[in-house]
């Protein structure tokens, strides 16, 4: 079925460790899989305990000794405007290599996720030397400032559904302001990330500032999240991995930044323009086949445009194209691996039970057998507190809930544990501020979805984490803050 890759580096891969690639201690290794044909992909070296503990040395090493930290700050972000250079020349290469890897479809890749993973890099080179301190108006005869320092070590540990981009959201600022990144990549997807070594590589950044090391979550993750030598984790994942990893981390008080789950609500009042919203509805939940944090899985629409709304989704998802995610008129590719598939079909099989009404899709599409698609799905008639509008499924899967006024949805749309991302569609401003004051989330889009830019701050409310990503807030979670006070007496 698949169109064959004419850039892609399919090859066995190693370890990155510190400037230099290298085979597991343990020779062992693991297979990656195309999930669109179900065929492996090629070979990554899987790490253990003791590659773990050598990657962290070598980074202590070049925080404490290289030049990386000690270097002027313009030069740290010229660096990092070469490895944004590598991204944009590679942009063809490394979006094929994330499609083969992850299921996404080729356009997402090549216009969405490499050209932003250049851009956040280029953002952070260009904040690298505008990192700055304060002069403080104390009482008494003292000058006092104050300082932003690189904290040291930073384990990085990034999911499988936007491999590359979300691994960049924590590397770019990191390294600008001048640590050292451990990065780990989910065992599913570990090619765009072992692909960016090979860039940092060339960029020439000094052996050990950056270093990728691969394998499974329950022997290297671990290893990983509780060794002594890590300053701070900074992590993308479910809020159950979050609470694992908080708990791991605990005995060592290790610096955490978490992203986790999200089970977002998106809002249409009957004033929005109704064929915009089904546009950003169809967006919010089947972008990257639904398998993204802030997807818009719970679609409220006000009671008396609803079956309007409704109609207009339905024929959109119909048209959306499903199948080989190479192909450049896909838009739908399968979901990221077979034990995936089938946690989404149950949360479908659930919904039916609990007495949701499926108006479309529901199962794999028989026109594919091969690979782990499933189909874009339709749920109405749901009610707020069923197990498909409180759980993340993290799929193409949609809750349609209706509502009567604005009171009544806001209650509804707070009554989750997540609170990460929120879309609001009317035509009226003042009702537009209300709600994004009042929704409690750490993003919310008004009559648009799904909008990311290195400029923007990213993170959530709840236990959709803590800490934010992007920004002049997104570097500063890479620092810690000194006082300085002097006596001039």
């Amino acid at each position: 079925m698949s169109i064959a890759p004419t850039k892609a580096k399919l090859k066995p891969w190693k370890l990155y460790l510190d400037g230099k690639w290298q085979d597991a201690r343990s020779g062992r290794t693991f297979t990656t899989i195309n999930p669109a044909t179900e065929e492996p992909l090629c070979e990554c070296a899987a790490a253990g305990a003791e590659d773990v503990d050598l990657a962290v040395r070598a980074a202590r090493q070049a925080f404490a000794e290289g030049p990386w930290p000690r270097m002027a700050a313009a030069d740290r972000g010229a660096a990092l405007l070469k490895v944004a250079q590598l991204i944009e020349k590679h942009r063809d290469e490394i979006a094929e290599l994330e499609t083969l890897n992850q299921g996404k479809p080729i356009g997402d890749s090549s216009r969405v996720d490499v050209p932003l993973t250049a851009a956040c890099f280029r953002y952070y080179a260009g904040f690298a030397d505008k990192l700055e301190g304060r002069t403080i108006p104390v009482r008494g005869p003292y000058l006092a400032y104050t300082l932003r320092e690189p904290i040291g070590v930073i384990a990085a540990i990034v999911p499988w559904n936007y491999p590359l981009l979300l691994a960049t959201y924590k590397v770019a600022p990191a390294l600008a302001a001048g640590n050292a990144v451990i990065l780990k990549p989910a065992s599913q997807t570990p090619l765009t990330a072992l692909r960016l070594g090979e860039i940092i590589e060339e960029a020439g950044l000094p052996p050990g500032i950056f270093q990728v090391i691969t394998g499974s979550g329950r022997e290297c993750g671990q290893a990983i999240v509780e060794h002594a030598g890590i300053d701070k984790i900074a992590l993308t994942g479910s809020t159950e991995t979050g609470r694992h990893v908080m708990q791991s981390a605990a005995k060592n008080l290790t610096k955490l930044e978490l992203e986790l789950g999200g089970k977002s609500p998106n809002i249409v009042f009957a004033d929005a323009d109704l064929e915009e919203a089904a546009k950003g509805a169809t967006i919010g939940i089947f972008l990257n086949k639904g398998e993204i944090c802030t997807a818009g899985s719970r679609l409220f629409v006000e009671t008396k445009v609803k079956d309007q709304l409704l109609e207009k989704l339905v024929g959109r998802a119909k048209k959306l194209r499903q199948g080989d995610p190479l192909d450049p008129q896909t838009r739908l590719g399968p979901q990221v691996s077979k034990e995936h598939r089938e946690s989404i079909l149950r949360y479908v099989e659930t919904g039916k039970k609990e007495g949701a009404s499926l108006v479309l899709g529901g199962g794999v599409p028989p026109e594919l057998p091969r690979g782990w698609f499933v189909q874009p799905t339709i749920f109405d008639g749901v009610a707020n507190e069923m197990t498909i509008a409180q759980e993340e499924i993290f799929g193409p899967v949609l809750a349609v809930i209706p509502f009567e006024s604005f009171d009544d949805v806001l209650r509804q749309a707070n009554q989750s544990q997540f609170g990460l991302a929120a879309g609001v569609w009317t035509r009226d401003i003042k009702k537009a501020h209300r709600a994004a004051r009042a929704l409690q989330a750490g993003t919310v889009w008004v009559n648009t979805y799904n909008l990311f830019d290195p400029t923007a701050p990213y993170g959530g409310f709840k236990k959709s984490g803590f800490g934010r990503e992007l920004g002049s807030a997104g570097i500063e979670e890479y620092t810690q803050l000194k006082s300085v006070w002097i006596d001039l007496s």
